[in-house]
């Protein structure tokens, strides 16, 4: 048998074609790992930062029917996402304070209306994170 149809013949393949592969696949992965463990923390922050928003559309909604602020709401009005902690809320001279976890990450967020900020908060109404 002519050499050319034994190779031919013969299927699969050999070891460097599959190190090759491995190695494209681990760049592959080395890679993408840290964008999406990036896509989790943004994704973290984000559900905090919505949390502080309907926490400030509930206490504002709140202080109009009641005339005042409150530091607590039924789970029927507000509730927290899966994994937020908090909100720990504080009710100051001329409006409140409030600032809230994750159980995923180090990073806290907080959001304040009236004239005491709430650090890392500056803008009054606006949620912001710690960096």
């Amino acid at each position: 048998m002519p050499a050319h149809l034994s190779l031919r013949a013969r299927r699969g393949f050999t070891l460097i074609e599959l190190l090759i592969v491995m190695v494209i696949i681990g760049l592959l992965a080395t890679i993408a790992i840290p964008k999406f463990a990036a896509s989790k923390e943004k994704a973290l922050l984000a559900s905090m930062k919505a949390d502080l928003r309907n926490l400030a559309t509930q206490e504002e909604t709140y202080a109009i029917q009641n005339f005042g602020y409150t530091t607590s709401f039924p789970t029927t009005l507000y509730t927290v996402t899966t994994g937020v902690t908090g909100p720990t809320i504080t009710i100051t001279a001329d409006g409140w304070t409030a600032f809230v976890g994750h159980t995923g990450s180090a990073k806290t967020c907080a959001i304040f209306i009236g004239t005491t900020p709430l650090s890392p908060a500056v803008d009054e109404g606006v949620p912001r994170c710690t960096p």
